[in-house]
């Protein structure tokens, strides 16, 4: 064995800390690339389940009032009562835009105002869906740094490992040696990377899922609403 060899052996870490603290620049380059995307994963994972839960909440408090008002009049009145939210920002767009329609047909006594012709009422319904497309992208902000961390974290390990094991069959090479204890230290060095990588992606991944899940239920949800608020207009012989 050369002394080159043995002085490989004598500095090779033997504790993970060790192997990430003795790796090479593009190593703690890379475990720093991936140390800054895991804290902005862990933000926007945080701020995604707290806005989704809200969301949540406020969805079930405006379904729950939806359910007590008898007229369109009352469930107006009670939405104005909520805080903002998704459901009654929708409900409201098209609660406006129906009376810029038709003025005064919520005031009491107005049963009997004509009702919509088939043109406003498609323009209504373009109306709801717009804005359930601005909601909808209002929540989705944020949600796709996740997916780009989920997939590039990984192959940000991977090239780190690369770097890390043409390093060290260089190293082997002008050592002029290649016993496995002086290269299987290196070879732990490199696979750093990688685990890193993982354990970034992991999460990243398993969080964008869910919170995409989350999208399409509340996206459906308001979908849903608009299709009964114009069947509510229809049943109130406002159609």
């Amino acid at each position: 064995m050369t002394p080159a060899v043995l002085l490989l052996q004598t500095r090779a870490p033997t504790s993970v800390m060790g192997m990430i603290f003795g790796g090479t620049i593009s190593t703690k380059l890379i475990l720093l690339l991936l140390a800054s995307a895991s804290c902005v994963s862990a933000y926007i994972i945080y701020q995604k389940w707290k806005q989704f839960r809200e969301v949540r909440l406020q969805g079930d408090e405006f379904l729950e009032h939806m359910e007590r008002a008898q007229r369109l009049e009352d469930a107006y009145k009670a939405i104005l009562s909520l805080p903002e939210s998704p459901y009654g920002r929708v409900f409201r767009q098209g609660v406006n835009f129906f009376s810029e329609l038709r003025p005064g047909a919520l005031r009491e006594g107005s049963q009997n105002a004509p009702g919509l012709s088939l043109m406003q009422l498609e323009a209504l319904r373009l109306v709801l869906e717009k804005s359930e497309a601005e909601e909808r992208d209002e929540l989705a902000q944020g949600v796709q740094w996740l997916a780009i961390i989920g997939s590039v974290s990984p192959l940000l390990g991977l090239m780190g490992t690369v770097i890390g094991i043409m390093n060290v069959f260089l190293n082997i090479t002008s050592a002029g040696g290649s016993n496995i204890m002086a290269v299987a230290p290196g070879v732990g060095q490199a696979l750093i990377t990688t685990v890193a990588g993982l354990f970034v992606a992991i999460p990243a991944v398993i969080a964008y899922n869910h919170f995409v899940s989350q999208l399409n239920l509340v996206s459906g949800e308001l979908e849903g609403f608009s299709s009964e608020f114009i069947g509510t207009l229809a049943r109130e012989s406002r159609v």
